[in-house]
């Protein structure tokens, strides 16, 4: 199978995740800070909107015994990009994009473990292809002036920008309180 990689994700090997939590899954899940949570049974998947957030979740899972990096590769888990892919070398997983869903335009970025033969998409709960990043993401680097962005402030976990390009508003989800 193949879990959905949206926005910037956090991808972790099952196994080596279960043993680091005592195959207790239930308290992996309570560390999980948002609704995001994927699993095809072989890999598991975070997502976050921000790279802060990702890195204080990484972070969190070094805590329990998982290792991020050794000589620059992936050991038992890889941040992936939606538009870029893994973030470092990582020689245990595929990333590419399918399409989902009726239609063929309804394409998707996903990772799966590497040498799985599953075509089989695992997404969040509830998640609707619609609704989706992947329907319609934008990017903003960094800098966010540069991007257009005006920031208005932060309610109930969500960051709050004006578009200035759009003439809108853009949320983005947070799962800390450090400012992007």
């Amino acid at each position: 199978m193949a879990v959905l990689i949206e926005a910037i994700s956090v991808v972790v090997r099952g196994e080596t995740l279960l043993d680091r939590f005592g195959n207790d899954w239930e308290r992996f899940k309570n560390e999980v800070p948002n609704q995001t949570l994927c699993a095809d049974g072989e890999i598991v998947r975070v997502g976050f909107m921000v790279p802060i957030d990702a890195q204080r979740f990484v972070e969190g899972l070094e805590r329990h015994g998982l290792q991020y990096l050794r000589e620059g590769r992936s050991v038992d888990l890889v941040v992936v990009d939606q538009i870029r892919g893994p973030m470092v070398r990582c020689d245990w997983i595929e990333f590419g994009h399918v399409s989902v869903g009726s239609g063929r335009q309804n394409r998707v970025a996903v990772c799966r473990l590497k040498g799985s033969l599953a075509t089989q998409v695992v997404m969040p709960e509830g998640w609707q292809f619609e609704s989706s990043l992947s329907a319609s993401h934008g990017f903003a680097c960094s800098s966010f002036p540069e991007s257009g962005l005006i920031f208005l402030g932060s309610e109930r976990g969500l960051d709050i920008y004006w578009n200035q390009l759009s003439g809108s508003k853009v949320y983005v989800g947070r799962t800390t309180d450090e400012s992007s």
